[in-house]
């Protein structure tokens, strides 16, 4: 499946949009919006792999928010303007859509986008680890990270975001078993089905949650609780 986010700031183009990628199998809805800037939010969030996006929004435009991005995301572009369709190619869009939008021309552009990810994304990202580090594919990257680097692991459905300590977090396609199983156990542990905690950087912890800081709570699960309270029984003066 690939992830997708439709942004219009035409409520009834964003529906019809909306509507197409849940209709197309292969294709998931994630969330759509009416700005450049609540996409902004949702990407912080959400991981993303194609975008259907309208060129002509006021205050920031459809072409000028892809070309803000730091972070590789396909893009279809949808307009009712034809003469953005030489610009939209240059930012290196997978294609381009005139409104008004049939829905055979949709699944054109989407079945167009479906042969661009089968050879990139035939299977997860490989994750290897030995010592005291880790490699992972990041961004079409593959990006080094030392386990003392990492305070914890979130599952965000097929991927996954890595949080650092001092850089910002690294999304990539890969399960919360596989991270897991690469983890050393002594250092990491499940508290939750989407969290993996790093055990050296807990400080603090109240009412069954690590807090590692104002914003961020990780909630220990009861299927992990009794594990949890075991490694806090064996550090615990008394």
């Amino acid at each position: 499946m690939i992830r997708c986010l439709a942004i219009d700031d035409e409520p009834l183009a964003l529906k019809q949009i909306m509507a197409y990628i849940e209709k197309t199998p292969f294709l998931e809805l994630v969330n759509g919006c009416e700005s450049a800037y609540r996409a902004m939010e949702i990407l912080k969030d959400e991981a993303i792999a194609l975008m259907f996006v309208d060129i002509h929004m006021p205050d920031l435009s459809g072409m000028e928010f892809v070309k803000s991005l730091d972070q590789p995301i396909q893009v279809i572009f949808t307009t009712a303007f034809s003469q953005y369709a030489v610009e939209g190619f240059q930012v290196n869009a997978l294609d381009y859509l005139l409104k008004p939008i049939d829905y055979a021309a949709f699944l054109k552009s989407a079945n167009k986008a479906r042969t661009w990810f089968e050879p990139h994304h035939q299977a997860p990202a490989q994750l290897s680890g030995k010592w005291d580090f880790l490699f992972i594919k990041s961004e079409y990257k593959i990006v080094r990270i030392a386990f003392a680097d990492i305070k914890y692991v979130e599952g965000k459905g097929e991927y996954v975001r890595i949080h650092l300590d001092k850089e910002k977090p690294l999304m990539s396609l890969l399960s919360m078993k596989s991270v897991e199983e690469q983890l050393p156990s002594e250092r990491f542990m499940r508290v939750h089905r989407s969290y993996i905690v790093n055990l050296d950087k807990i400080t603090t912890i109240e009412r069954n949650r690590i807090i590692f800081d104002v914003t961020t709570y990780i909630p220990v699960s009861e299927q992990y609780k009794d594990k949890f309270q075991d490694f806090i029984s064996k550090n615990f003066l008394k």
